[in-house]
């Protein structure tokens, strides 16, 4: 934790994790990227080896994607940080939800509402992949992270409905390998 008193964190994490809520379209992937970006680079609340273990913890455990934002709140504000993050996660997005919701039926086939939904979509998908890029940034950009990548992203695209547990463990086990071998450090 870089400057931030302890009194000025908690506003702080909801000031970040609020936007990043609405942001969060078709789910928490989505802002993985800002999330790394104000979490790591620009607020320095945790090192970029930190957000990786928080992000592979989060993928391991059942629940939202979105409990990164509280992990990583946990991390540098304990349980009232936690709390924060949970509340600036999913009230703001939750209401605009709510809010949509009440009306988006109503006005389904009309040009502007079909226009909205095709233009959302590879909005969406392009921050989703924004985020697969900050990872690998992250996590050194080297040709078996890239790899690995490319295999899991494979993997579930052939097998929608697989559980992440087995590719982590897979994953573990090329990591492994690849250091007992001597390929990595």
């Amino acid at each position: 934790m870089r400057d931030d008193s302890f009194s000025s964190l908690l506003p702080a994490l909801f000031k970040v994790l609020a936007p990043l809520s609405l942001a969060s379209v078709g789910g928490a992937t989505a802002i993985y990227a800002p999330l790394q970006f104000a979490a790591v680079d620009s607020h320095q609340w945790i090192s970029g080896r930190e957000f990786l273990d928080l992000f592979a913890i989060c993928r391991f455990l059942p629940g939202p994607s979105s409990l990164l934002g509280a992990m990583i709140a946990w991390k540098v504000a304990g349980l009232a940080g936690a709390l924060v993050a949970m509340v600036a996660l999913y009230l703001p997005s939750s209401a605009l939800a709510y809010g949509v919701g009440m009306v988006w039926d109503r006005h389904r086939g009309k040009p502007w509402h079909t226009a909205l939904e095709r233009g959302v979509a590879p909005v969406a998908a392009g921050l989703v992949v924004a985020g697969v890029f900050a990872l690998f940034q992250l996590s050194g950009g080297d040709v078996l992270t890239g790899s690995v990548i490319v295999g899991v992203a494979a993997v579930l695209t052939w097998r929608k409905k697989l559980h992440p547990f087995p590719l982590l463990i897979a994953g573990a086990v090329v990591f492994e390998t690849a250091h007992l071998a001597g390929y990595l450090a």
